[in-house]
């Protein structure tokens, strides 16, 4: 059902005259949801967020390390989990992964409304028509035909406008709880918020009525150990670990936290100046790239404006620390594949609750900080010393809790070192926790064929009455 706004007949006039809209019912008093609408007021903004589209490379990161299939166990990230691409990709990734699964209908599949929460303009469009309480209700599927825009110009700006805004209530509320209102902030801290709408940490906060609203949890602050204790008050989990039953946090995306703890967020260089600059367009005006990607593809225009050394000094640099986070990234991951493992074990061998409630306290802990870490997109440039001192923790907690293990493993009579199985490789890992692929990726392509097309279909019939 197509919902019908009322609207102030001046207000409709006005977008018909900046050539907004043509005729039929709006979108939303506030949201346009179709990007293309803004294609020809704003071309140069918008030919650069359609470029974004040039990130085709579907990169599969549980293939490159196999050891995120166990450290994920009995969670959706141990299915699939591919390397972000474009924003032009956003609604078409959720789509394909395996994390969504294969619903036939609008009450079936793993995974809540919550899941399209940063990838469309149709969100806060929907948000708006519906209230919070109407968008989140219900499973993922019930919004396949509602969120179809992929990210883009109504997710940060005002409709028909460059007035940039903040167009997720969830957001609003979590930049509020830091003392930043965002109508009370700079342009310059307004720019990163933009992009904090959905660079951050979440969860999904469950009610009676809901199996999740969104919620950044920033009550205590945004550092992981505040963060920590947020959750462990809450006894809050995402999951329970399928190998060593432990309750697990899994982070998200904290850019946002992590920007704010590294060099360039002490020195106040938002988000824009490194992966949205001002540039020079063909016909010689300014305007903002929203090519969001790395800022090395225009080093001129983003580290050459504050930076004196050059491009390949910048570059090599950039490696090195990131070379310097994965040695002590793969160091964590090591050491936590092994302790639940050996946790699987001891509960076989017949550990109480009491008994592993502090072991299982060490691997959430540990493995909390090693995903806050490593899910952060770009933190080995955004704040590296952080990330090497958050990854310290996390080994030091996980060989914390793979003492206690041992510990209590020969209290059982368990001899040691235990055998561990071969997760050399992702399909490996995956057989090893007995998750049965084919028929998950079976099921998938079969969703692709006949779900995905009714979906474009019903969206494009709602769209037509706009």
């Amino acid at each position: 059902m197509v919902r019908r706004l009322t609207t102030k007949t001046w207000a409709l006039s006005a977008l018909v005259a900046a050539g907004l809209m043509t005729s039929g019912v709006m979108a939303s008093d506030k949201t346009e949801p179709r990007n293309e609408v803004y294609k020809d007021k704003f071309s140069n903004q918008y030919a650069s967020w359609h470029d974004t589209a040039e990130s085709k490379e579907v990169i599969d990161a549980l293939e490159a390390d196999p050891n995120l299939v166990i450290l994920w166990a009995g969670y959706g990230f141990a299915k699939d989990y591919n390397k972000a691409r474009g924003h032009m990709y956003a609604v078409t990734d959720l789509r394909n992964t395996l994390r969504t699964g294969a619903p036939k209908s609008a009450e079936d599949g793993p995974m809540p409304m919550a899941c399209w929460s940063c990838k469309s303009p149709d969100v806060p469009r929907v948000i708006e028509e519906q209230g919070e309480d109407g968008y989140f209700t219900g499973k993922w599927a019930k919004g396949g035909a509602e969120i179809v825009n992929t990210i883009g110009c109504s997710d940060c700006h005002e409709k028909g406008s460059p007035k940039l805004r903040i167009s997720r209530p969830f957001a609003e509320r979590g930049m509020e709880a830091l003392g930043t209102p965002f109508d009370k902030a700079s342009r310059k801290d307004k720019q990163s918020m933009v992009c904090g709408q959905c660079h951050v940490e979440y969860y999904f906060e469950k009610t009676k009525e809901h199996k999740g609203f969104v919620k950044f949890p920033w009550d205590m602050g945004t550092t992981v150990e505040q963060m920590e204790v947020y959750y462990d008050n809450l006894e809050f989990a995402d999951w329970t670990h399928a190998v060593s039953k432990t309750p697990m946090l899994k982070a998200q995306h904290p850019g946002y936290e992590t920007w704010q703890l590294g060099m360039h967020g002490k020195n106040n260089v938002s988000c824009t100046d490194c992966h949205m600059p001002r540039v020079t367009s063909p016909e010689g005006r300014k305007f903002t790239d929203h090519k969001v990607g790395n800022p090395f593809d225009r080093f001129e225009e983003t580290c050459g404006t504050c930076h004196e050394q050059s491009k390949e000094f910048m570059v090599n640099l950039d490696k090195e620390r990131k070379a310097k986070v994965k040695q002590i990234q793969l160091k964590a991951e090591n050491q936590l594949v092994k302790a639940h493992f050996e946790a699987g074990a001891a509960w076989e061998a017949g550990a109480t609750e009491a008994e592993m409630k502090p072991i299982l306290m060490d691997i959430r802990h540990a493995q909390w900080r090693w995903d806050y870490a490593i899910a952060s997109h770009g933190v080995a440039s955004h704040a590296p010393d952080e990330a090497l001192r958050v990854l310290g923790t996390a080994v030091d907690k996980a060989a914390d809790a793979r003492v206690k293990l041992a510990q209590l493993l020969a209290s059982k009579g368990v001899k040691q070192p235990i055998s561990f199985p071969d997760v050399s490789t992702k399909a490996k890992a995956q057989a090893a926790l007995g998750m049965d692929m084919k028929k998950m990726n079976a099921d998938k392509e079969e969703f692709k064929k006949t779900v995905l097309p009714k979906w474009d279909a019903e969206a494009k019939k709602r769209e037509a009455t706009y």
